[in-house]
């Protein structure tokens, strides 16, 4: 089993242990979340939904992602992040969500926001972290690892959530 699949049926040990739900809302892995989510045999029981907004306007149409907001700070930012995964939640009916956005290139990075720049966000109700992250490679391997980082951080919030229910 590859680590992609390993992380996938982790999450959903943690998932239905929590007797919780998650959804997606994917940017530049264009539903990659989703689909290795759904590689597990019974995920029907704790994925809800997967949403693919590859454009601004979807973001704001499917997300409710402000559409002031992409001007102002751009699609890659922790702000349009954050209101994915918020959106996902609440679109959803989900209680836990991962959002990404990024620049897989190999075009349109800058100097600010280079190529393998992604933002990550997690979801738990209404509460949202998100980080940064700056991954190597070519656009095949900067989505494979923002989908493993997506799954990676999706498993911690749901662990973290049932070492508190003791």
């Amino acid at each position: 089993m590859d680590t992609i699949t390993s992380l996938s049926s982790a999450l959903g040990k943690h998932l239905s242990t929590a007797k919780a739900q998650v959804t997606t809302a994917e940017s530049c892995t264009g539903g990659g979340i989703g689909e290795a989510i759904t590689r597990i045999s019974g995920s029907s029981a704790w994925f809800e939904a997967g949403y693919i907004t590859y454009s601004n306007t979807q973001k704001t149409a499917q997300l409710g992602v402000p559409a002031e907001l992409f001007p102002r700070v751009g699609a890659v930012s922790q702000e349009v992040v954050e209101a994915m995964a918020l959106g996902a939640t609440q679109r959803s009916g989900a209680r836990f969500a991962v959002a990404v956005s990024g620049i897989a290139g190999p075009d349109g990075g800058s100097a600010e926001k280079p190529v393998g720049t992604v933002w990550l966000a997690w979801a738990d109700g209404d509460q949202v972290i998100s980080e940064r992250q700056q991954f190597p490679g070519d656009r095949e391997e900067v989505r494979r690892q923002t989908v493993k980082a997506a799954l990676e951080g999706l498993i911690r919030l749901v662990a973290a959530e049932i070492s508190t229910q003791g």
